[in-house]
């Protein structure tokens, strides 16, 4: 039996802290500068790795990365805990049953991206020099490979671009999420199809068309009978009043094992079970918000980072840079993923004023490109060369997307808010003491108003927005809404709890400033002008806590009123 030594011992230890505190030190940083924190996390590799540490200090980079086969098997364990937590992750992100919900417009937007920059991108791969193949005679595998990297948008890019537009919650973000939603449960069954077909030793049509059967049913079954069953689990735990989040956490991590090992046994890849476990886990009711987030935080504070700068230590990326391939996969893959949302859009009802943000959000590759492009290098299936290519092309893809989705939004009409914000539709203190309740009692207020339709319509159809997704944000706010055909114009109604409400918000906070939206059908760019300037104006602490302290409404229109005139804009 072979032990570990303690000089093992020490140099893993060195490794993981120089990674880690890198890493999350540049990731912060990148985070203020409102940049991706994944590009941060690889260039922490980059230092470290061969590119920079082991071309200038070699003896150092020797010495904390040593040629070692035991050392370079913990380290590489870490690696796949962290792909293997992500990608759980990256499945709870996704609200399966809201994308299911939204088929209509997210399935024809998810199709188009799907079959047209893959389309596209194994056309141009067809005609790429054969020096860039591990394996000329693999052209044929190598350009649906490739095409596929190309064809994933990264919905955790555009998440966060999303949320920092203040656009979380928009009508518009549920339909770009629900599409992306469609877009990586595809992308990912194509990917994982391809590395079962190339690993095989002696791969046969009969081969292939049992892994897509058993591939299909797989999902099939976890996404209809297993979400029902994880549902059900979690709520047993919880009514057993086992310690939450953990014992959640741990049946989800157990979840994810299961769910790894039975694809791993199918012929596809362990990835693509812990991504449907996480999907399963995701779509559980009974799982909240916070733990959700507590979740989220754990992967993305540990096991994210550590992947990520792992992967700046794979390989030279001064060497290996290529400029021409680099513009290929970056020029190609943007174009193909934007082509295909644009095209799929158009094909819709979004209005007219959306379809270009829509297009705009589907374009990042980020972190599932560099997922998929680096366990294709470690199979052989690419050169290093082609995977310096596809992690510059979805860091230059994330980098454009914050500025270019900016400016869809920028160029709408302007709006005042002002005009739909009447003093009288002010509750000082909501008598409610949960968030249906509260939304009645606004529901109320709003039916008083002129031509406005009956109370239980306008409450039933605020519910229905709420349950498909919530509109709790950070900071105790949460910003309810719904679109009628039958209104003329927009109206806001704000009430403020003082002892605050649960309204399962991402941070765990009880919610007490709460706006109630309710816009004309046709007009959605109104609601998203209206629900991203309020989620900006509350946002400032000092405007909260002159809103918390003041008990008229009178006075608290005043200050919002003060507050919103900051930002105030002439509609044209």
């Amino acid at each position: 039996m072979n032990y570990l030594s303690e000089q093992n011992i020490f140099i893993f230890m060195l490794q993981i802290l120089l990674l880690l505190g890198l890493a999350r030190g540049l990731g912060e940083l990148f985070r203020k500068l409102k940049k991706p924190p994944v590009t941060a996390e690889i260039l922490a590799g980059i230092v470290l790795g061969p590119t920079i540490l082991g071309r200038f200090f070699p003896v150092t980079y020797n010495y904390i990365f040593p040629q070692n086969a035991v050392q370079h098997t913990m380290l590489e364990t870490i690696a796949w805990l962290g792909a293997f937590f992500f990608l759980l992750e990256t499945g709870l992100a996704i609200d399966f049953s809201s994308a299911w919900r939204q088929r209509g417009d997210a399935l024809k937007i998810a199709i188009a991206g799907i079959i047209i920059p893959l389309a596209i991108g194994f056309t141009a791969c067809l005609f790429l020099p054969a020096h860039y193949m591990q394996n000329p005679q693999d052209r044929l595998i190598f350009s649906v490979f490739l095409a596929t990297v190309m064809m994933i948008s990264a919905m955790p890019v555009a998440a966060r671009a999303l949320h920092d537009l203040n656009l979380s919650k928009t009508d518009l973000s549920f339909l770009i999420m629900s599409a992306l939603s469609v877009n990586d449960i595809i992308g990912w069954l194509i990917f994982t199809l391809v590395l079962g077909v190339f690993t095989q030793a002696n791969p046969d049509i009969g081969k292939i068309l049992v892994m897509i059967v058993f591939s299909i049913s797989f999902i099939i079954i976890c996404l209809s009978v297993g979400r029902k069953f994880t549902n059900a689990i979690i709520s047993k735990l919880q009514a057993m009043e086992l310690p939450q989040p953990a014992a959640s956490l741990t049946f989800i991590c157990l979840l994810g094992l299961l769910c790894g090992a039975l694809t791993q046994n199918i012929g596809i890849h362990a990835l693509f079970g812990f991504f449907i476990a996480g999907i399963m886990a995701g779509e559980a009711k009974a799982l909240s918000e916070r733990t959700r987030h507590i979740i989220s935080q754990m992967v993305y504070a540990i096991f994210v980072p550590l992947f990520f700068a792992g992967i700046g230590l794979k390989t030279d990326f001064f060497s290996n840079f290529d400029i021409l391939l680099v513009l290929f996969v970056s020029i190609i893959g943007i174009g193909g993923r934007f082509l295909g949302a644009w095209v799929g859009v158009n094909l819709t009802k979004v209005s007219k004023v959306n379809r270009l943000s829509v297009a705009i959000a589907h374009t990042p590759g980020g972190t599932m490109d560099i997922v998929v492009g680096l366990f294709a290098l470690q199979y052989h299936l690419i050169s290093e060369t082609v995977f310096v290519a596809i992690v510059a092309g979805a860091v230059i893809s994330s980098l454009l997307l914050g500025p270019w989705l900016s400016y869809s939004i920028k160029r709408r009409k302007e709006i005042s808010i002002l005009e739909y914000f009447p003093r009288e539709t002010v509750i000082s203190s909501l008598k409610a003491d949960n968030k249906d309740n509260a939304i009645k009692q606004l529901c109320e207020l709003a039916g008083e108003q002129e031509n406005m339709p009956g109370i239980e319509k306008l409450y039933t159809a605020v519910m229905e927005r709420e349950n498909e997704m919530g509109t709790a944000v950070e900071h105790g706010i949460a910003i309810p809404h719904a679109r009628f055909v039958t209104l003329a114009n927009p109206l806001i109604v704000f009430g403020r709890s003082v002892a605050g409400i649960d309204w399962d918000s991402p941070d765990g906070k009880p919610t007490q400033f709460i706006f109630l939206i309710l816009t004309p059908h046709g007009d959605e760019d109104i609601q998203v002008q209206i629900l991203s300037l309020i989620a900006k104006v509350m946002s400032n602490k000092q405007a909260r806590n002159e809103v918390f302290r003041t008990a008229d409404s009178g006075e608290i229109w005043a200050i919002l009123q003060k507050a919103f005139s900051v930002y105030h804009i002439v509609r044209k």
